[in-house]
């Protein structure tokens, strides 16, 4: 399980790839890869390693992964209070999963860097105009015209800009007093609050609150202990523009090894993780914690594969699985794969992305994901967990803290008619506010089971 060929962050260059933009000028895509290159980096190393710590508990059963955030970040909808209002929604949604499980919960945001997005096919063609598909922001724009759809470099860099500022709001947020749990009560939508979700979030709210008026007669308070009013918040992208990663791929001056600073988790899309392909090649020689998706086409055999590829010395928090089944076939694809690596004894996280094997194109023609269709992935994917006596580890989603209209169902009954009302994805459907929360407490109850019947999965000390 050694690996022994040669690594450098460009080696991905030999290989095989697939899922990347044709740019027209090159003489510009070498000037701004330069640019990048100089560019401060987002993350640091001992943020990186401290995330992996952080799974390496997940993977023990000591934790929860929470992962969330946006299908595909773009330029338009960028805004602090679109930030915030995501951030908002994450804390609570950890909030109802610790309470629940009595076990910390790791936060990781699909932000500051999920930019681009993998298509099906090279091409968009509506009625007789055929035009290079949209790949997200960081390449070319959304608008159906032909001067948009022109991969432009310069959007790199546009990208960075906006993954800085998005990040330093973060961390204002996770450090600067805005998660104190003094504030739990706070962190509610408006047109959550008085949804069913709302309430039941609100009894926790309560409880919570008592628990702290009780710590704060013992002399425990935000000032005392820092852990109140503070918490770990980190970021992660999927690894699809490798001239953009490779920029951003800097040799930690401690430890001598190699990190991608573009973000603290980085991921492999299920359509990009071929064995011999330019996207595992790089991702094998960074030290970030990493993840791959893993759908129903994959192998046990090359499950296992990829795993050593990719995590040779077995270090655990190294690798996350994300299984991305559908609601129809989570259980009898996803079992032969656990199955496997319990078997095998490699050391991983399960997280569940309960989104992308949903997709359905509704009767009134926008893409959507049926909420009932999500909550039955996540509910099969703890079963199988349960039947194998493994840990589920996580939970991958998009989500977003506005009231948007893009997945029909859930306590708040949007349909179909309703999908047009505020469907502002730049991709693919995401969860509102609401249906996010109610997504929390579904998870919490699976935790809570697992609790009951799972001696291995205990609570942290």
């Amino acid at each position: 399980m050694t690996a022994t060929k040669a690594w450098s962050p460009d080696s991905w260059r030999n290989m095989p790839i697939v899922q990347v933009p044709t740019y027209p000028d090159e003489a510009k895509l070498l000037d701004v890869e330069s640019q990048l290159k100089r560019f401060p980096p987002l993350v640091f190393a001992g943020e990186a390693r401290s995330l992996k710590a952080d799974l390496a508990r997940v993977a023990r059963g000591e934790a929860f992964l929470l992962q969330g955030g946006d299908c595909a970040e773009s330029f338009a909808e960028f805004h602090p209070d679109n930030i915030r209002d995501t951030f908002k929604v994450l804390l609570q949604m950890a909030v109802v999963l610790t309470y629940a499980a009595a076990r910390p919960v790791v936060k990781v945001g699909r932000m500051a860097g999920q930019f681009a997005k993998p298509r099906s096919s090279d091409v968009e063609k509506q009625g007789d105009t055929e035009l290079p598909s949209y790949r997200g922001d960081i390449v070319n724009g959304i608008d159906f015209e032909a001067g948009r759809r022109v991969p432009d470099p310069e959007r790199m860099i546009r990208a960075y800009n906006q993954s800085a500022a998005t990040l330093n709001l973060l961390r204002a947020f996770a450090q600067g007093g805005f998660a104190d749990l003094h504030k739990v009560n706070r962190w509610t939508q408006d047109f959550v609050a008085g949804s069913p979700q709302g309430d039941r979030y609100r009894d926790i709210a309560d409880r919570i609150t008592e628990a702290l008026d009780f710590m704060a007669a013992c002399g425990l308070t935000s000032e005392t202990a820092p852990q109140l009013r503070e918490t770990d918040f980190y970021t992660s992208h999927e690894a699809l523009l490798l001239r953009y990663e490779e920029a951003f791929t800097r040799e930690d001056s401690l430890t001598g090894d190699w990190y991608d600073t573009s973000a603290h988790l980085l991921w492999i899309g299920d359509r990009t993780r071929q064995p011999d392909g330019a996207h595992v090649e790089f991702m094998r020689g960074i030290n970030n914690p990493i993840a791959f998706k893993c759908g129903p086409s994959l192998d046990p055999d090359e499950l296992i594969r990829l795993i050593d590829i990719l995590n040779p010395g077995d270090e655990a928090g190294r690798i996350t699985l994300i299984a991305r089944m559908g609601a129809d076939d989570v259980e009898t694809r996803l079992a032969p794969l656990v199955r496997k690596v319990k078997s095998e004894g490699r050391t991983v996280v399960w997280s569940c992305d309960p989104m992308h094997g949903n997709v359905i194109k509704s009767s009134s023609g926008y893409k959507t994901r049926p909420f009932d269709r999500i909550l039955r992935e996540v509910t099969g994917f703890f079963a199988v967990h349960r039947a194998e006596g493994t840990n589920a580890g996580g939970v991958h989603f998009e989500m977003t803290g506005q009231n948007v209209t893009e997945c029909i169902g859930g306590a708040q009954a949007i349909t179909d008619e309703d999908l047009g009302d505020r469907y502002h994805t730049h991709c693919d459907p995401r969860l509102n506010a609401s249906q996010a929360l109610e997504l929390a407490f579904l998870i919490a109850d699976q935790l809570k089971e697992d609790l009951r019947t799972l001696p291995n999965v205990v609570a942290a000390e």
